[in-house]
């Protein structure tokens, strides 16, 4: 379990710095958002650890299990640069499917997928 939530700390970290260098004028948010993260995984998969950040601030959802998951809703203050999550599952075949979304202000902004026995899919929005 911890190399798995390793593995996905430097994953988000990763995704992070990917996801500000794509960015056309690398502007923070000029206003407050609403932030929602949901994954989904295929029917018989499990889904074991969330990690969920918005700039630094970063919080890690352990002991997770079922097919879906959603933070609870968070704010991102104005001057937010950037929101990022991660998320493993374990699936049941080669076929396995894990899908990881951001919505911002109720809207679906970036999706990022992963499929296989072994799951890990994240997702960066920049705004």
């Amino acid at each position: 379990m911890k190399f798995l939530r390793n593995a996905l700390l430097t994953l988000m970290l990763a995704s992070t710095f990917a996801g500000c260098s794509k960015d056309d004028d690398n502007k923070p948010a000029s206003k407050s958002h609403k932030v929602i993260f949901k994954a989904t995984a295929s029917t018989g998969s499990n889904i074991s650890v969330a990690v969920y950040a918005y700039d630094s601030n970063q919080t890690t959802a352990t002991s997770l299990t079922g097919t879906t998951w959603t933070s609870p809703e968070i704010t991102v203050p104005a001057g937010t640069v950037v929101a990022t999550a991660a998320v493993s599952a374990t699936g049941v075949n080669a076929s396995s499917s894990l899908k990881v979304q951001i919505y911002v202000d109720g809207e679906l902004k970036k999706e990022g997928t992963s499929t296989g026995q072994i799951l890990s899919a994240s997702v960066t929005y920049g705004f």
